[in-house]
């Protein structure tokens, strides 16, 4: 069973651990369930809700030691739909709905740009960035990370920096991205639950189409 490696303030773990540490990407919209991705109309905070499990899957991730890190795009910040300050409030709410059922987030890295209004920028995903600096922050090793997400740009820097992906097929997934993922030879699961089954090994891996 897998453990972190290193502290949130990317301390060197002890000596004694020797398995494998994680960084998990769950995507936002992963967890809550009425995100809206419109340019035209942002959800606010209080009817954000999590998804029915997303609790308790994370929880499952926390107790097994794994680190639990959030990368998230939020292009709205550049496009002007919202600000940095409305991503925070919608943050802090989920964790605080998924502390209320024992569950925690570890650590959260956003990219706020767009490429047709701030230009290119190596964060966003599936730019790598983002994983980078969270794996620099809590001295993981690339080939012991693992990427949970409802869209292969969750999941592809596993094909560049090493690690496992498990893309969640959901209805917010596009064909393309089923596509990319099978081509990209990605695990593909239908929730969250089931991820951190194969991710704690009490499934054997498989693809869901």
């Amino acid at each position: 069973m897998p453990t972190a490696i290193a502290t949130a303030t990317a301390m060197p773990a002890p000596p004694a651990i020797a398995r494998p540490g994680y960084l998990i990407n769950i995507r936002m919209p992963s967890l809550i369930s009425n995100h809206q991705e419109s340019r035209f109309r942002i959800v606010f905070i209080r009817t954000a809700t999590l998804l029915p499990g997303a609790a308790a899957a994370v929880r499952r991730i926390n107790d097994a030691g794994v680190r639990v890190i959030v990368v998230t795009n939020q292009s709205g910040i550049d496009r002007g739909l919202f600000t940095v300050d409305d991503y925070e409030a919608v943050k802090a709410q989920f964790e605080a709905l998924l502390g209320q059922q024992g569950a925690r987030i570890d650590a959260s890295y956003y990219c706020p740009h767009h490429p047709d209004f701030g230009g290119e920028c190596g964060c966003r995903k599936p730019g790598t960035k983002m994983f980078e600096d969270a794996m620099r922050d809590f001295g993981l090793n690339a080939s012991n990370v693992a990427y949970i997400g409802d869209r292969w740009r969750d999941v592809a820097a596993s094909k560049k920096l090493g690690g496992r992906g498990i893309m969640i097929s959901s209805p917010m997934t596009r064909d393309e991205d089923r596509r990319k993922a099978e081509a990209d030879g990605i695990e593909t699961v239908l929730s969250l639950s089931d991820a951190v089954d194969l991710l704690l090994g009490l499934t054997d891996s498989h693809s869901e189409t």
